[in-house]
């Protein structure tokens, strides 16, 4: 029988990103890129920003592999397909990393359309279980993996305008929490990262647009003394999981807030 690995050294990680070519996913892809990863594969729907993406990481290594997969994580068949294919083109799959958010500006539950709740849902939760679910068997049969699901401090937090969206993260971690349980006999480490407020990111600017959101989360930033989180600071965290340092740590939620909260 083989035995669990439980970790292996970044640049020898064939690494996976779902929502990989913007905001989170694309800062962590260039980052593992500048920790040594030579194969990587990023999933999105946008195929001209996932083409952009690949450039920009060649940019840091020319020598890479480097492979952007046009899919919707959030259906099972496409989630199976991507995996199918990353294993291929990448001849290996060791990190997954999901990243993927839903289009949504937080509302109070009264004034969230009733036939939104399972679109919000959907959109937030399924890419990382399906996706989660789709690379064990790769996962297990060599012995060690390592998957971190973004979250939010919603899932932590009780606050209002964040009824459903808070439902989805919260699903999102106690997911990432059970699997870290169910998976680590087989060397594979799960976390989930949960930040608040991502600044320079499309969600960012989309809820400071709307008056609601925008109040919401001025106010929460004000209690970020340590500054507010950008990309690259939830990207180093994931980097980090994904290595060395971290192979012993598994079944956590980590907020990456600048002190917005605690715990």
């Amino acid at each position: 029988m083989t035995k669990p690995v439980f970790q292996k050294e970044i640049n020898k990680c064939a690494v996976v990103i779902v929502g990989g070519t913007s905001g989170v996913g694309l800062a962590s892809a260039l980052q593992f890129v500048q920790a040594g990863a030579s194969r990587i594969a990023l999933v999105g729907r946008n195929i001209d920003r996932g083409n952009a993406a690949i450039v920009a990481l060649r940019e840091i290594r020319s020598d890479i592999v480097a492979v952007f997969i046009a899919a919707d994580a959030n259906i099972p068949a496409e989630a199976e397909r991507v995996t199918a294919v990353a294993h291929q083109e990448l001849e290996g799959l060791d990190i997954l990393v999901n990243t993927t958010a839903a289009s949504y500006v937080p509302k109070l539950l009264f004034n969230t359309d009733i036939n939104d709740i399972p679109v919000i849902l959907n959109q937030q939760a399924l890419a990382p279980l399906l996706m989660s679910r789709a690379v064990l068997p790769y996962m297990r049969e060599q012995k060690f993996g390592v998957i971190t699901n973004v979250a939010s401090d919603a899932a932590k937090t009780p606050t209002p305008g964040e009824t459903i969206i808070g439902a989805g993260m919260a699903a999102i971690t106690l997911f990432s929490r059970t699997l870290a349980v169910e998976a680590k006999r087989d060397g594979i480490r799960v976390n989930a990262i949960t930040p608040s407020l991502i600044d320079g990111t499309s969600v960012y600017d989309r809820v400071m647009e709307d008056p609601f959101s925008a109040k919401l989360f001025s106010n929460a930033a004000k209690l970020a003394h340590l500054g507010v989180a950008d990309p690259e600071d939830l990207a180093a965290m994931i980097v980090f999981l994904s290595g060395p340092g971290a192979k012993r740590v598994t079944g956590q939620a980590i907020s990456v807030n600048g002190g917005i909260s605690a715990g």
